[in-house]
């Protein structure tokens, strides 16, 4: 089993690798991810804007499968303050793992995955309160080559 500190932010070079399989993995645990999720947070149903503002206040992080991990399930944008809490352990069960990395790195990898310009985030909420954004594999239509 993996632990997060072996584990690496896949580079763009790895994600043009991605296989059909890859992608029917990635979207079947993105499926059920969101499932998860939502016993937690509230996803709004329309996609915003993406995050990636030059002076944002956020954490950005990925979602991979441990068996491969240039396989990214999700991609999550949190605000910093006031921090939301998920209960990764009980949430990625013992497939998949939760990596955070720099903005420069999410950024690349959501232009490979998501190769369209913006609208490719779903606001999540706690408490009516947005606190975050997340991009699901399941949304990917085409990558960027």
């Amino acid at each position: 089993m993996l632990s997060t500190t072996e584990v690496q932010s896949p580079v763009p070079n790895q994600l043009k690798t991605l296989t059909l399989t890859d992608l029917v993995k990635m979207n079947k645990l993105s499926v059920s991810l969101r499932e998860q999720i939502k016993k937690h947070i509230d996803i709004d149903p329309f996609t915003t804007e993406d995050p990636f503002k030059e002076n944002d206040d956020y954490e950005y992080s990925v979602i991979l499968d441990k068996t491969d991990t240039k396989r990214v399930i999700c991609m999550v944008v949190t605000k910093k303050e006031p921090p939301i809490q998920l209960p990764w352990e009980i949430l990625l069960g013992d497939q998949l793992v939760h990596l955070t990395i720099s903005k420069t790195d999410a950024a690349s990898i959501k232009y490979q995955l998501m190769p369209k310009d913006t609208n490719n985030f779903y606001p999540f909420r706690k408490s009516t309160r947005i606190v975050g954004y997340i991009m699901f594999a399941f949304q990917i239509c085409g990558l960027s080559q």
